[in-house]
C-alpha cells in the first residue's frame, strides 16, 4: 500500500499543491501513483465545510482498518452513516467496488482449466468469499479438466445449505461432464468440514463412480482461505 500523506486538519482541496490533489495527481502521474484514499476521494468528489474529500476518504477507510475487502462488503446505508456521504456518493462508491469485483471475475474466466485446488479457489473466492449466507456450487469439467459450466445448486442460511446429490449428477449427465468439483462457503470463517459436509462428499463420490463422473475435489471457501478435501485426503 502507498503510504498516506498527512495534511493539516480542515485544509480545503484547493489549498493542496496541484500534485497532491487526487484528480490532478492522476492526470500527472497516472492511476498507480494514487493511494486508496486518493482514489476514494475522487469517487466522493467533494467534502464539506468541516472536511475535504480526501480527509473524508481517509476516515472511511480507517473505520474499516484500511481493508478494501471489508469496504466492499458495506452497503449504501453503511456509507451514508458518514457525514458528507449522501445517497448519490454512496451509490457511486458501491458501484465502483462492484466493478472491481467483476474485473476480478473476468480475469478468472481467462483460466479455464482446473489443475489444482487453488485454481478452483481463485474462481470462487470472488463469488463466495464475503457472502453472509451459504451457497453450494459445482464446477463441471470435461476430460481435460476444462470448465464446461459453473452452476449454483442451492442457497441456504448462515448455518448451512442443502445440496441434492441427484441434482448435482443429473446436471453432470446433461452436460456430459467427466469430472466435477464441489464448492461451498462457510460465512463463519471456519474451514473445518462438518459431518454433513463429509457425508455429502462421500455420497457424491460413490454415486459419481456409477455414472463415470469423477469428483476431483470439494472446497470450503471463506473470506480468508479455503479447505480442500482432496489436498487433505478426505475424498
Amino acid at each position: 500500500m502507498i503510504p498516506e500523506k498527512t495534511y493539516p486538519q480542515h485544509l480545503g482541496m484547493n489549498q493542496l499543491a496541484d500534485e497532491d490533489r487526487p484528480r490532478e495527481k492522476l492526470l500527472q502521474k497516472g492511476k498507480n501513483a494514487l493511494t486508496e484514499a486518493e482514489l476514494l476521494a475522487i469517487l466522493i468528489g467533494s467534502g464539506s465545510k468541516e472536511e475535504n474529500a480526501l480527509d473524508l476518504a481517509k476516515r472511511i477507510l480507517s473505520a474499516y482498518d484500511n481493508d478494501l475487502n471489508e469496504l466492499y462488503k458495506k452497503s449504501i446505508a453503511d456509507f451514508k452513516k458518514f457525514k458528507g456521504i449522501g445517497s448519490v456518493k454512496a451509490i457511486g462508491i458501491v458501484a465502483a467496488l462492484e466493478l472491481g469485483r467483476r474485473r476480478q471475475l473476468a480475469i478468472v474466466r481467462e483460466k479455464q482449466q482446473i489443475k489444482s485446488s487453488r485454481d478452483a479457489f481463485v474462481i470462487f473466492h470472488p463469488i463466495l468469499g464475503d457472502l453472509a449466507h451459504e451457497e453450494f456450487w459445482v464446477l463441471y469439467l470435461n476430460r481435460s479438466n476444462k470448465i464446461i459450466a459453473k452452476e449454483r445448486i442451492s442457497i441456504g442460511g448462515v448455518a448451512g445449505t442443502i445440496a441434492d446429490v441427484k441434482i448435482i449428477l443429473k446436471k453432470a449427465m446433461e452436460l456430459l461432464a467427466s469430472a466435477i468439483v464441489l464448492v461451498h462457503n462457510h460465512p463463519s470463517g471456519n474451514l473445518k468440514p462438518s459431518q454433513a459436509d463429509l457425508n455429502l462428499t462421500k455420497k457424491v463420490v460413490e454415486a459419481g463412480k456409477l455414472m463415470e463422473v469423477s469428483t476431483l475435489d470439494h472446497l470450503i471457501v471463506t473470506d480468508g482461505g479455503y479447505y480442500s478435501f482432496a489436498d487433505e485426503g478426505n475424498l
